[in-house]
């Protein structure tokens, strides 16, 4: 029996609808099952105490479900990781896309994507055993497990995200750009700062949009490295313990369905929303300054 091709068209349009379709439908139940089970801890506890309390004692009698040291740990340690990964993050990608020759290009960029692929257990364990002790006995702290170790730990695993975004970008800008700069007298250096980059700006700022949504989201090196301590940060060298850490570290040990397991679910509820937020800037920055024959995403 022969198959039209306008009915092969309409079997493969639907295979594809329907595996899209599916990557939708798991979203949305994980996204139903997270609100499901983290809604009943504001019978308990309004919206504003459980947001902007200071208290995380949910154990105690009565118990305390504020997650505001939390939410300051992860946006204290997405911010200093930032800090850290951005710049090194776009030198490498212009160095890797402007710069570098193919050959040397070929050695550096694997490398560079090789950190993606470390486990993030191997980069935690690399934060407890080598960076905590360093960085006790260099600044003469109580532990080495802190702020400032967990965002080294991020920054290693949003550069890639970066470099390999912030490279693409930069990569796609047309040449003629590039020969009409060196053609009135720019630099290499004039050509880069005052063309290339602002024409893959919005590459760029996508590749640090989703960098920084990666930090926060990280939930084993801040296990491993952040300390562990449920206060608000006033120093880079505090311990600390942000949702993801916290939601990993306490989840075990809360009895099913009690006030506990649903706070921690609002917590990652929180997470999710602040996640959801990074990616939707992200989206937004790549179609507002998309520009026809510049670099886009």
């Amino acid at each position: 029996m022969l198959i039209s091709r306008r009915t092969k068209d309409d079997i493969i349009h639907g295979t594809f609808f329907a595996i899209a379709a599916s990557c939708v439908l798991v979203l949305f139940l994980i996204m139903l099952f997270l609100f499901i089970e983290g809604l009943p801890i504001f019978k308990v506890i309004s919206v504003s105490d459980f947001v902007f309390g200071t208290a995380w004692y949910p154990t105690d009698d009565p118990a305390d479900f504020g997650i505001l040291p939390m939410i300051a740990a992860s946006f204290s340690v997405t911010l200093l990781s930032s800090l850290l990964a951005i710049p090194l993050g776009i030198m490498t990608a212009i160095y890797l896309a402007e710069i570098a020759s193919p050959k040397m290009r070929s050695i550096v960029k694997p490398f560079v994507e090789m950190l993606q692929a470390l486990p993030s257990v191997v980069i935690g364990f690399f934060g407890m055993v080598v960076v905590a002790p360093l960085l006790q006995e260099w600044f003469d702290l109580p532990t080495g497990l802190n702020m400032f170790n967990a965002s080294i730990m991020l920054a290693f695993m949003a550069v890639p995200t970066i470099t390999s975004i912030s490279e693409d970008a930069i990569y796609s800008v047309p040449n003629e750009m590039r020969e009409a700069s060196l053609a009135l007298g720019a630099t290499k250096w004039q050509t880069i700062a005052k063309v290339v980059l602002p024409a893959s700006l919005t590459g760029i700022s996508t590749a640090v949009i989703l960098g920084m949504a990666r930090s926060i989201g990280e939930t084993m090196v801040v296990l491993m490295v952040a300390g562990g301590a449920a206060m608000i940060p006033t120093s880079i060298f505090n311990p600390v313990r942000p949702m993801p850490a916290s939601i990993a570290a306490e989840m075990a040990e809360a009895p099913f369905q009690s006030d506990h397991y649903y706070a921690l679910f609002a917590t990652g509820m929180v997470l999710f929303l602040f996640t959801l937020m990074f990616n939707i800037l992200a989206a937004y920055f790549a179609e507002k300054k998309k520009q026809v024959g510049v670099a886009t995403l």
